[in-house]
């Protein structure tokens, strides 16, 4: 049996034609049996799907035919069998719930921090935080060594958070999630408020079990599809190795 390809991408950028747009890509990943989410709101695209490696591709060669996709990245993991039960593409008011809606993200941009990067300042000692931004219950699964758990119920109680770590706006901050895009946020905001040394972990966790498997990690990964969560090596936690 072929295994199944998962991807998850995501772009921030103005999107006008949501509704032809929507339209297009149900019949796009119609035509290729594709399930998964698709998400579309004024600020950007947000996806996770799932189907054969070929039909993957060919979906997203025809999105990057777009000139506003091109070239969007997107992170891959396999599992045996297909891990969404339908196909739906929805608009919504923001891809990221942060509820922040003044927050432009152009003007207090945060740096990216590779994964090798981040592996580097754990293996050398340097003094830096870990911020997770996830929920409470994703970190219990799984997080990062000495990471700080904000304790929060869903991503928009991440802004009220922030008044919790004050004292932390002159130390160096690596903020990270699953795929990197609620630190596209998160990491803007924590800017904005004046915390001056804010990085985001580049591509996220999955991106960082890519390229660094599981050093300083522990636990597994929460991935929102029939998988739960993923160990280091990408593969679903539920299944034996």
């Amino acid at each position: 049996m072929a295994r199944i390809a998962n991807i998850a991408a995501y772009r921030f950028m103005p999107l006008d034609d949501r509704t032809p747009l929507r339209a297009r890509l149900q019949a796009a990943a119609e035509a290729r049996n594709l399930l998964g989410t698709i998400l579309l709101a004024p600020e950007g695209i947000n996806l996770f799907l799932a189907g054969a490696e070929a039909d993957v591709r060919g979906f997203l060669d025809d999105l990057q035919a777009d000139a506003r996709f091109a070239g969007m990245q997107a992170k891959w993991s396999w599992c045996d069998t297909v891990p969404f039960h339908r196909l739906r593409v929805r608009l919504k008011n923001e891809i990221v719930t942060l509820r922040a809606p003044d927050l432009d993200l152009a003007a207090t941009p945060a740096p990216y921090l590779p994964a090798a990067e981040l592996k580097r300042w754990y293996d050398e000692g340097r003094d830096f935080v870990v911020l997770d931004t996830r929920n409470e219950w994703e970190v219990a699964q799984g997080t990062f060594d000495n990471a700080i758990d904000p304790h929060i119920a869903s991503f928009g109680e991440f802004p009220r958070f922030l008044d919790k770590i004050e004292a932390l706006k002159d130390k160096t901050i690596v903020t990270f999630c699953t795929g990197g895009i609620r630190c596209e946020k998160a990491a803007p905001l924590m800017k904005r408020a004046g915390f001056a040394h804010v990085f985001q972990l580049e591509g996220g966790i999955l991106e960082y079990f890519e390229q660094a498997g599981g050093a300083h990690w522990r636990g597994n990964c929460v991935v929102f599809d029939d998988r739960g969560a993923l160990r280091p090596d990408l593969s679903p936690a539920g299944a034996t190795a």
